[in-house]
């Protein structure tokens, strides 16, 4: 899932970073799609939760080894 995230943050804000205008959002008028500001920040936040969980798990798992 954090795979997936990060590629939906690379994909919907990252690569048009530099794209935005006042208003938060960018034009491509390649596709027809509009891109808005606010989706990398929903986009980077899953992707930051599911990391988490995934060293949670990790963290977790290691120390019942050791136990």
């Amino acid at each position: 899932m954090a795979a997936l995230f990060g590629f939906a943050y690379f994909d919907r804000y990252y690569r048009w970073r530099d794209c935005f205008n006042e208003l938060g959002r960018c034009y491509d008028p390649q596709t027809g799609m509009v891109y808005v500001e606010q989706a990398g920040l929903v986009w980077i936040t899953l992707l930051l939760v599911c990391l988490g969980l995934v060293v949670m798990v990790l963290f977790l798992r290691n120390r019942m080894k050791q136990q």
